[in-house]
């Protein structure tokens, strides 16, 4: 007996593939060596640009959209404002162009395409729902955040200042091994993993405003009647757009990742696309009946996944070791996303395949997949890891801003003790463990890192552990002049002068010369003269122009007996600066007590005329006129004193002395 047979499955709605032989040949594009050659016109600018700060020392400010964060945060005019305001006004005019035609990073991206196709390798773009606002969001937070920061604390947000020009061209850029890195995720790894363009689509905070002003734009990639729907604009696309339904339904392109390369136009067989002005995006109407809505191929509970992957790879990795930057952390990120959804569809799913290889197959893992997962265990373990070691330095930050005020106690040489408070106490203990936690399990040296060892290090006391992190921090750049001064400080402390000379010389303070005054003087207080002379002679060689340097050096030197090279110091003070009033009246002091009254009486005199209601200054000429033997003189002038101030001590004490004198 014959079973009855399953019915017939009606297929009509699946599509009739070719064989590779009836295949349509797509012509190449006639517009993609001229965005070639453009692009390199573009790298050769910058080059250009980078070897003119070179040779010349100063240059035009960074012509970067980035830059623009200057006038946000601070109203400060330069070049990338001026370059990010012109090219959105271009944008509303022209259309997305120049993302398309000179940015860098797109460059890059379309380079690694390029060679990833060469080596068989199509990348399929990730389409996700939520990751699609992570440029969006990323532009409000480097341009609208601080700008709202600024009117909330009552500032205007007006032009407050322009830089124009700039010596530190390099100042906010990464290190070449940043910069490469960032370069390496944000074109292949970033294109691989996420499709063409996929650093544009869910990291670039200057794309999110491009798009949004190319809405306004009436230059369109526009379609006329000859098109028959051949979808090859679709595929030479390498912005994810799907011209081909685009041009159906509005006839126009109205997607605003478009970023008008043109490559859609060229390859059209029946010319049937051009740029062209018309009616604007906002006004475009689908053709017949509505479209349908798009469809993405992540569930919702997947979306929720990549985002929230995303975001914690974001915190993770934004600042790691005081070295990833913000564009280079969202590229980081987005892969995370990518990486997290690979790894929930290899558990979830009992077959998988990703670029044609099966990683998993009836519920068991093939070979490719067994390394799938072992890579993806290795970056959770580094993630995880470095989340460990953000989050040690993230504490030890919170706990190190509770100590500002003893800080700053550290950096006045005229506090003799720090005299830590209890709360003080326990913030630098729990700084201090926090730190050296991040610096036993770090992988890598972390910028900065040095510089807070060495601070908590020396407010503990250690003072051989703050001059081994002070010194690996120096030699970064890090805190330099602060950490010189402690370092300085310390020595003092210890009276080794010349260790202290050579700290505040590798100093890069500004108000280095009042650094080396207020050691030397601590050093003094100290009762350690020949430290204090000889920090006092290092910053006259530095400052050779300095009456406080000059002037102290003279106060130490007649404090250890050489009266003749304090009177030529308080003389050489007082020729740089003769309001100098302290070396004027020691200079008067130390001739009196030479015997040379002349001089002293005449330098009194000339004190006194500038500042003629001092009757300390009064008293000391009495005495150098009483001791020159001219005790008339003295007695009237002392008369004159205490008419003013009948209680004046000094007064009173040397009218008694001259009284006895004939």
């Amino acid at each position: 007996m014959l079973r009855s047979l399953p019915p017939v499955v009606q297929r009509t709605s699946l599509p009739v593939l070719t064989t590779p032989d009836e295949a349509p040949t797509i012509r190449p594009s006639r517009t993609g060596r001229w965005r070639t050659g453009v692009l390199i016109a573009v790298h050769l600018l910058i080059a250009a640009h980078i070897a003119h700060w070179l040779l010349a020392g100063r240059t035009v400010t960074p012509v970067e959209p980035s830059e623009a964060m200057a006038f946000s945060k601070a109203g400060i005019v330069n070049a990338g404002l001026i370059f990010f305001a012109a090219t959105i006004v271009l944008t509303a005019i022209f259309g997305r162009w120049f993302c398309g035609w000179a940015c860098h990073i797109v460059a890059l991206q379309d380079g690694s395409l390029w060679l990833l196709k060469k080596l068989g390798i199509r990348p399929k773009p990730l389409r996700s729902r939520l990751l699609r606002w992570v440029p969006a969001l990323a532009f409000a937070y480097m341009f609208a955040w601080p700008a709202a920061w600024r009117l909330w604390h009552g500032d205007r947000l007006d032009a407050k200042g322009s830089e124009l020009t700039t010596t530190e061209f390099w100042s906010t850029f990464p290190g070449w091994v940043i910069g490469a890195l960032t370069l390496l995720i944000c074109g292949f790894v970033c294109v691989y993993f996420l499709g063409a363009k996929g650093f544009c689509t869910y990291a670039c905070p200057y794309g999110a405003a491009f798009s949004w002003v190319d809405k306004l734009s009436p230059m369109r990639v526009r379609v006329t009647d000859a098109c028959q729907g051949c979808g090859h604009c679709t595929a030479v696309c390498t912005s994810n757009v799907r011209v081909h339904e685009e041009v159906r339904k509005f006839g126009m392109v109205v997607d605003s990742g478009c970023m008008k390369c043109s490559d859609c136009v060229s390859v059209c067989p029946n010319d049937a696309l051009y740029l062209g002005f018309g009616k604007l995006p906002l006004f475009a109407k689908a053709r017949g009946p509505e479209p349908e809505t798009r469809r993405y191929p992540l569930s919702w509970g997947e979306e929720i996944l990549v985002a929230g992957a995303f975001f914690l790879a974001f915190l993770i990795y934004r600042g790691l070791y005081g070295m990833v930057p913000f564009l280079m952390s969202l590229g980081v990120a987005a892969c995370g996303a990518f990486f997290a959804l690979l790894g929930f569809r290899l558990l979830r799913r009992p077959s998988y395949a990703f670029r044609h290889r099966t990683l998993k197959s009836g519920g068991k893992l093939q070979s490719a997949g067994k390394w799938a997962v072992a890579t993806l265990v290795a970056l959770l373990a580094l993630t995880l890891h470095s989340a460990l070691v953000h989050a040690e330095v993230e504490l030890g930050e919170r706990a190190f801003l509770d100590l500002d005020s003893l800080r700053g106690r550290a950096l006045d040489a005229t506090n003799r003790s720090l005299s830590p408070t209890p709360a003080e106490i326990d913030s630098l203990a729990r700084a201090s463990a926090r730190y050296e936690s991040a610096e036993r399990w770090r992988l890598f040296r972390w910028l900065g890192l040095d510089g807070r060892l060495a601070w908590t290090r020396y407010l503990r006391g250690d003072l051989s552990g703050f001059v081994r992190a002070a010194d690996l921090a120096r030699s970064r750049g890090d805190s330099a002049s602060e950490l010189s001064w402690l370092e300085a400080r310390a020595a003092v402390d210890v009276g080794d002068g010349d260790r202290a000379a050579r700290a505040l010389e590798s100093a890069r303070a500004k108000a280095a010369e009042a650094s080396w005054i207020a050691l030397g003087t601590r050093a003094a207080e100290a009762g350690r003269t020949d430290v204090a002379r000889a920090l006092f002679e290092r910053g006259t060689a530095h400052y050779p122009a300095s009456a406080p340097l000059i002037y102290n050096s003279g106060v130490v030197a007649a404090l250890e007996g050489e009266l003749t090279v304090a009177v030529a110091a308080f003389r050489q003070a007082l020729a740089i600066d003769p309001e100098h009033r302290e070396a004027r009246e020691n200079l008067a002091g130390m001739l009196a007590a030479q015997g040379r009254y002349a001089e002293a009486i005449t330098l009194y005199q000339a004190a006194i005329a500038r500042s003629p209601g001092d009757l300390d200054l009064r008293v000391l000429l009495a005495r150098a006129l009483a001791e020159s033997g001219n005790v008339t003189a003295s007695r009237a002038l002392l008369e004159e004193i205490l008419k003013e101030d009948s209680q004046h001590g000094a007064a009173l004490s040397l009218k008694a002395d001259v009284s006895g004198l004939q």
